[in-house]
């Protein structure tokens, strides 16, 4: 993934904005877990009971600034093989690109289409943000397997250090296709600032109720 750090010039260097979104990403972040922490419980003891003690939480290689592989947490939305089974449905993928995307995939548990439509599945994330991997606002980590196949114009959405959330996320999420991914974010990266940021987790909120483009 040595390709990944050409065209460095295209997002700003360590500016004063990158240190003081990332420490205001694990301060937030670290607040939020402590806050939530009661319906973390509850989502846990919920899939605990309904997955017959299947794992609660799903850890997934995904890749960060600038090829970094590390682990994304989320709760267990699917079976527990559905790795092993995604090859029999990628024939059947709705997404463009280099996502895979199913509607009805019938690998997603009952509680797991909840997690979903309301992006509770995602809360785990924020001790990915109190590591460092992960920041409040940003590009959706990727998948190994989709980099693989990335142009490098696409790659660019590597330079910077994924979000939980994003401009991919509170404009149509999944009903977007990947070249509209890709450019939104690029967009976000070249334009990124707190008033953005603070717009986009804003519209967040909104899209979660909405549950648009949520599966």
């Amino acid at each position: 993934m040595n390709s990944i750090k050409t065209s460095m010039q295209f997002f700003p260097k360590e500016t004063g904005y990158v240190k003081w979104k990332r420490q205001m990403g694990k301060g937030l972040s670290l607040i939020g877990l402590f806050v939530l922490a009661p319906i973390f419980c509850v989502i846990a003891l919920v899939i605990k009971i309904s997955e017959r003690g299947a794992p609660v939480l799903f850890k997934q290689k995904r890749v960060g600034k600038n090829g970094q592989i590390f682990e994304m947490y989320k709760f267990r939305t699917m079976c527990v093989d559905a790795e092993l089974q995604l090859e029999q449905y990628l024939n059947q993928n709705e997404a463009t690109g280099a996502m895979f995307k199913l509607r009805e995939d019938p690998r997603v548990t009952t509680i797991g289409r909840f997690l979903r439509k309301t992006s509770l599945d995602e809360l785990p994330q924020l001790w990915n943000v109190v590591k460092g991997e992960m920041v409040l606002v940003g590009p959706r980590p990727a998948l190994p397997r989709e980099v693989r196949t990335y142009t490098s114009h696409e790659k660019k959405r590597l330079l910077v250090t994924p979000g939980c959330t994003g401009l991919w996320q509170v404009s149509g999420r999944s009903e977007l296709s990947f070249d509209e991914m890709i450019e939104l974010d690029l967009t976000y990266i070249q334009y990124c600032s707190f008033k953005l940021d603070a717009k986009i987790i804003a519209k967040t909120f909104l899209a979660i109720f909405r549950s648009k483009g949520a599966y």
